[in-house]
C-alpha cells in the first residue's frame, strides 16, 4: 500500500488539488486502534484478554489506558485500567490499513461502505467496529466476550475533502453518498 501511495496516490492528489510540491500532498500520519473496557473496573482479567487480542490484530503490544478522573456513577476511580490502545506508524500502519480495507471491512455484516461524513474537520477519520471477530487473526472459538473498537486514521490533510480523497485513493471503501 505504501508503494501504491508513492506511485499512484501522490500524483493523483497533486493534480486534484493543484499542488506542485509532492511534500504538500496529504498522507496518513498514524492509525490508532482503541478498545474501551468499562467492565474492566470490576474484572481486570477482561482487560488481559483485550490486550492479547489487540496485540494479535495489530502485531504490536498495546498500552493499557487508565481513568483520568474518578466517576462515581460508573464505579471508576482515578488510575483504574479501563482500556487499551495501539498507535501504528510506518510499515505496520500501511499493512493494517490494507488488511482493514481489503479483508476486514467486507467481512462486516450488512456492509455497504463506510459513512463518508465521519471526518473531524481536520481530515482525520474515525470508525467503530462492533466486534473483533471480523479480523481473521482472532480465533472465534476462544472468544468469551465480544469487544468493539475505535479506529482513528490520522492524516496530514488540511480539511475533510483532502482527507476523504486521500483515503478513497488508498482504497478505503466509502458508501456512495445520496447526492452523488
Amino acid at each position: 500500500m505504501q508503494e501504491r501511495y508513492r506511485k499512484e496516490v501522490v500524483p493523483a492528489l497533486m493534480k486534484r488539488f493543484d499542488r506542485t510540491n509532492p511534500m504538500s500532498v496529504p498522507k496518513v500520519a498514524k492509525v490508532i486502534v482503541n478498545i474501551g473496557m468499562g467492565e474492566a473496573s470490576q474484572n481486570v482479567k477482561l482487560l488481559d484478554v483485550a490486550v492479547a487480542e489487540l496485540g494479535q490484530i495489530t502485531g504490536q503490544k498495546p498500552v493499557v489506558t487508565r481513568a483520568k478522573k474518578s466517576i462515581a456513577n460508573f464505579k471508576i476511580r482515578k488510575g483504574m485500567p479501563i482500556g487499551c490502545m495501539v498507535t501504528l506508524r510506518g510499515e505496520r500502519m500501511y499493512e493494517f490499513l490494507d488488511r482493514l480495507s481489503a479483508i476486514v471491512l467486507p467481512r462486516v455484516r450488512d456492509f455497504k461502505g463506510l459513512p463518508p461524513n465521519s471526518f473531524d474537520g481536520r481530515g482525520n477519520y474515525t470508525l467503530g467496529l462492533k466486534d473483533q471477530l471480523v479480523f481473521p487473526e482472532i480465533d472465534y472459538t476462544r472468544v468469551d466476550k465480544i469487544k468493539g473498537m475505535n479506529i482513528t486514521i490520522t492524516t496530514t490533510a488540511r480539511n475533510d475533502e483532502e482527507g476523504r480523497e486521500l483515503l478513497k485513493l488508498l482504497g478505503v471503501p466509502f458508501r456512495a453518498s445520496a447526492g452523488a
